[in-house]
């Protein structure tokens, strides 16, 4: 795609960071599940104080939804990418090997016209063969590469949406220690662990509050950027289809220009060959019981 593929925000976005450790076990495509962000069952040791508002949740549910999203259509627009070239390959390699193998037919050695058609015929699908492995290579080239790169980033964002979801549980945790202890008696026991606990939350918090203001800021960035992103491919697509059956056009123009024989248009071929038909159908051995 060139220059005009522009490069994706922040290092957790970045294709050439690939996770360490493995993501998000509950999900084969290695998401994070709402369900762990967005509600949380009752138990001990969840606080009672709400530490993140109800509208930056979902704010961050929304955006992070996108690009669940978005990865999604991406894997199946690769897919669907990979099984349109591979099906153009297989339908001009078949054409090639049935122009070899009309060559190879008995007949040509018998009727030269015949011949003659069945080589200008074979020279068209080489050309035609030619022409699509060409396209299909700028397509795997401008496309389906940069949708695999694409892809590529989506693994180190859910690593980061991990993260942030373990770093909110932490702050929960210790939230909701630093809660036990102020409700307590004031004790000098309890005010010097009611202090601790307050200095083990201050970096806990501050931790999760900068890797959810990352997210929050960066997700919308990526999931914009896409179109800055994927708009250099999709012409190129359109391009490679255009340059392909403009080919196309000229070929079999000549081809037609080759087999078409004065005084015989296709109604009359129709007639000749339904005659042989039916001379065929007259012989004894495929009679009618």
């Amino acid at each position: 795609m060139g220059g005009g593929v522009t490069s994706l925000p922040g290092d957790w976005l970045n294709p050439e960071v690939i996770p360490e450790d493995p993501v998000a076990a509950e999900d084969p495509g290695g998401r994070a599940s709402f369900g762990t962000m967005s509600w949380i069952p009752f138990k001990i040791g969840q606080p009672k104080k709400q530490i993140v508002p109800k509208t930056v949740e979902r704010d961050f549910e929304r955006e992070y939804g996108k690009l669940q999203q978005l990865e999604e259509q991406t894997r199946r627009l690769q897919k669907d990418m990979k099984k349109s070239t591979d099906a153009d390959l297989a339908m001009s390699k078949s054409a090639v090997k049935i122009s070899l193998d009309l060559l190879s037919n008995p007949l040509c050695e018998q009727d030269q016209d015949f011949l003659n058609m069945v080589t200008a015929l074979d020279t068209a699908m080489k050309r035609m063969d030619a022409f699509n492995q060409e396209k299909v290579n700028q397509i795997q080239k401008t496309v389906i590469e940069p949708l695999k790169k694409f892809g590529s980033v989506f693994p180190s964002l859910n690593m980061a949406v991990k993260r942030r979801e373990q770093a909110l549980q932490d702050y929960r945790r210790l939230q909701a220690k630093v809660e036990k202890y102020e409700e307590k008696e004031k004790t000098g026991p309890v005010l010097a662990k009611l202090h601790q606990a307050r200095e083990e939350l201050r970096p806990v918090r501050d931790d999760f509050e900068a890797k959810n203001k990352q997210l929050l800021d960066e997700m919308p960035r990526f999931y914009h950027s896409r179109l800055d992103y994927f708009q250099p491919s999709f012409e190129a697509l359109i391009r490679a289809q255009v340059g392909y059956y403009s080919e196309m056009q000229k070929i079999f123009g000549d081809l037609t220009q080759q087999l078409d024989q004065p005084g015989h248009p296709d109604e009359q071929r129709e007639r000749e060959n339904e005659a042989r038909l039916s001379e065929l159908r007259a012989l004894s051995i495929v009679a009618d019981d």
